[in-house]
């Protein structure tokens, strides 16, 4: 399977883990995103178990990571929907470095679009290139 992938099991879903992402995160600002990101070193709620399924094995810990592009900044779902292809397309492509830093820690990182502006692809992709970068450094 290619790495460069952005499974369901790399989404964050679960409403008890957002909540205490961002209650409990550490949070920073590369424009146009504002992010928070949590790093567990135990196994809670939300963390993955070594399971082998056929050949395909699913190793404890890991990345999930949220997108969200409010509604007060741009109020039409299809510029909303765009905004989110770019930057799942970009953290997909990029996410090779935190995935790495991980290991077997759960890292849990939200990616919250704060600007009125569509922004390029280009603008996109490096900024989530220097958040991930950042958050890599701190783990």
């Amino acid at each position: 399977m290619s790495e460069q992938t952005l499974t369901r099991a790399e989404r964050l879903r679960s409403l008890k883990v957002i909540r205490r992402l961002f209650e409990e995160g550490r949070s920073g600002f590369v424009y146009p995103f504002r992010y928070l990101w949590l790093a567990d070193e135990d196994e809670d709620e939300g963390a993955t178990e070594i399971v082998e399924v056929s050949t395909i094995e699913v190793v404890s810990g890991g990345v999930e990571v949220l997108f969200s592009v409010p509604k007060r900044f741009l109020k039409r779902a299809n510029k909303r929907n765009l905004v989110r292809r770019r930057a799942k397309e970009a953290y997909r492509l990029g996410k090779g470095e935190i995935v790495a830093a991980a290991g077997k820690r759960k890292v849990r990182i939200a990616l919250v679009y704060s600007t009125k502006k569509i922004h390029e692809y280009r603008t996109i992709n490096n900024a989530i290139e220097r958040i991930l970068g950042e958050i890599s450094r701190n783990l």
